[in-house]
């Protein structure tokens, strides 16, 4: 069990928010605030509980200090975003961010420098995380997104000061944890994408927890492929044929229902409006690509999902990111929005892809939780120990 900001006296304290504020950006200017309006809750409710709150963070990948990776840009956003001024220091270490520490006042909100202009920040250095640590009394993790890295500012301080979980991270953890540790059954999952190799880990723990698993987008055409069927020039890896027939063994032995397309969407080509046809999986001709499951495979995970009461959710059915090749995806999402809002499904996704299907369907902000953590999510589904969660405990 993870602590929360609940279990914490913040009043006059100076408390570490490790944020994930790294945001969209486009010449030095915020094009997508969503990470900073949800961090926005934790800081807010802390300032107004008298805590100095001193928020850290990350942008980019910089290799040492680099100007372009500088967080200055966020200053105003932030401020926007929490309703008050955000103290801003160059720095997250040394002498003037102490003296700047030094002037907060309670309810005040300082940010400091982004944490990866320190290499040792990502070595999760002993001696880093000592000097962040000596800025604050307490210390919260409110970025999940970071959780599956043990880095300084993500796990380091954890063990150095009394440490709890933010609100975001603590809806994250409590919706992962009705989707799949305690879940209401039957459960079932959706997985889609393009490559079967880069979520094996993630269909291997999958069988063993849910009761449907629903395999769409290019690494479906792997599990056709690998049943004998002739998927033309679809994207499909054939090379992971064995793989594939021993996750449907695997599955069978936990009585896991993998539930494959019947029927596809092929096209000649990968393009807009490319002209198409339907046809059974059995007859793809071996000119033409699958680009998306067909209305009858549509209905077939329609009617399994009926009789569900939680879904996981990870990768679209085919190419949602042109038409017509959208609508296995979008038919799916908007009957599951439909399930939540009735009270009758809980409904949890997550993974880049993922969030930008169910944006373009119009349902990002009707399922019971959507999750923006990317990495993270994937390695929570594949039931790997997230350093940063354990360090919480």
């Amino acid at each position: 069990m993870f602590k929360t900001i609940d279990m914490l006296d913040v009043k006059g304290k100076r408390v570490l928010v490790r944020a994930d504020l790294n945001v969209p950006a486009k010449d030095g200017k915020v094009t997508d605030t969503t990470r900073i309006d949800r961090s926005a809750a934790t800081l807010k409710e802390l300032a107004a509980k008298g805590a100095r709150v001193i928020v850290l963070t990350h942008f980019g990948r910089p290799k040492g200090r680099e100007d372009k990776y500088s967080q200055k840009l966020l200053v105003e956003p932030l401020a926007k975003a929490v309703g008050k001024p955000v103290a801003w220091a160059d720095d997250c270490v040394g002498p003037e961010v102490e003296k700047l520490i030094a002037s907060l006042k309670d309810g005040d909100i300082a940010l400091l420098e982004n944490v990866r202009f320190h290499p040792e920040e990502e070595k999760n250095d002993p001696g880093f995380a000592k000097q962040l640590a000596a800025l604050g009394d307490l210390y919260v993790n409110d970025a999940f997104s970071t959780a599956h890295r043990a880095h300084a500012s993500t796990e380091g301080l954890a063990h150095l000061l009394p440490a709890a979980a933010g609100r975001l991270m603590q809806a994250e953890l409590e919706a992962l944890g009705k989707a799949l540790e305690k879940p209401e059954k039957p459960v079932a999952a959706i997985v889609g994408g393009a490559k079967v190799s880069t979520k094996l880990e993630l269909l291997g723990n999958l069988v063993g927890r849910v009761d449907y698993l629903i395999i769409g987008g290019g690494m479906a055409n792997t599990f056709l492929f690998a049943q004998g069927k002739s998927v033309g020039k679809s994207l499909c890896e054939k090379e992971m044929a064995d793989t594939a027939r021993e996750i449907l063994d695997k599955a069978k032995a936990a009585h896991c229902h993998i539930v494959l397309p019947v029927d596809a969407v092929v096209a000649g080509e990968f393009a807009e409006n490319a002209a198409n046809k339907v046809v059974s999986v059995d007859a793809v001709p071996d000119d033409m690509m699958i680009l998306d499951a067909g209305p009858a495979s549509t209905e077939a995970v329609i009617d399994r999902l009926g009789g569900c009461k939680t879904l996981v959710w990870n990768g679209p059915f085919g190419a949602f990111e042109i038409k017509p090749f959208d609508a296995a995806t979008n038919a799916v999402a908007q009957w599951a929005a439909e399930r939540t809002a009735q009270g009758r499904l809980l409904t949890v996704a997550g993974g880049g892809d993922t969030v930008s299907a169910l944006a373009k369907a119009g349902v990002e902000d009707k399922f019971s939780y959507v999750s923006t953590a990317g990495g993270a999510f994937l390695e929570w589904l594949e039931g790997k120990v997230l350093p940063g969660v354990a360090a919480l405990g």
